[in-house]
């Protein structure tokens, strides 16, 4: 009652759009992303599926994130609900969106590790909170041990890589969507 419908999302009009916003070809996109123009026409046409690693790449070479992609491929409602996974947990690190639709924030829960030596930045403040077990993340030159329950603040603009210390570990990441001019550019 009142949850978002269960579809499988459909990020190829997403990534179409945001494409066409940096005027890039397909060409350009395959050559960034590593990954094939016949591959990307089909994503951009919801015939094919990306996997998690195959849209970070898109995302990196469109100078956005996944969750960006993901959320802008999925309408907004005002008011969702979005139900934990009933599976068993999966050997592998998974990664969760904890909004859906087009919002001014976004949020979302990774559960394990993931490539711990990729490095972030996103335009917009965020803010991560260790749920269960523990990371260090390195920011600006110090690495930061966060255990269960901490939070860790970081400005936007500011480049910083993190990684589970314990198995398991579930961090959720909330941020000011991209889309969003909630900062203004900061001299470095």
């Amino acid at each position: 009652m009142g949850d978002h419908k269960e579809q499988p999302l459909r990020v190829g009009a997403a990534v179409r759009r945001r494409r066409r916003a940096l005027e890039l070809t397909l060409a350009v996109v395959a050559e960034r992303s590593g990954l094939s123009v016949p591959f990307l026409s089909q994503v951009e046409n919801d015939r094919a599926r990306p996997s998690r690693g195959s849209l970070e790449k898109v995302a990196d070479a469109l100078r956005t994130t996944a969750v960006e992609l993901l959320a802008a491929a999925d309408p907004a409602c005002s008011v969702d609900v979005v139900r934990a996974e009933c599976a068993e947990p999966a050997p592998e690190p998974r990664a969760r969106s904890l909004v859906r639709g087009h919002h001014q924030m976004h949020a979302s829960e990774f559960t394990g590790d993931h490539e711990a030596g990729r490095e972030f930045q996103y335009r917009n403040d965020q803010l991560m909170y260790v749920a269960d077990g523990a990371v260090e993340i390195e920011a600006e030159g110090r690495a930061y041990r966060l255990g269960r329950g901490d939070t860790l603040y970081l400005t936007g603009g500011v480049r910083h890589r993190w990684r589970a210390t314990v198995p398991e570990t579930r961090v959720v990441v909330v941020a000011v969507a991209e889309h969003i001019e909630a900062v203004q550019d900061r001299p470095r």
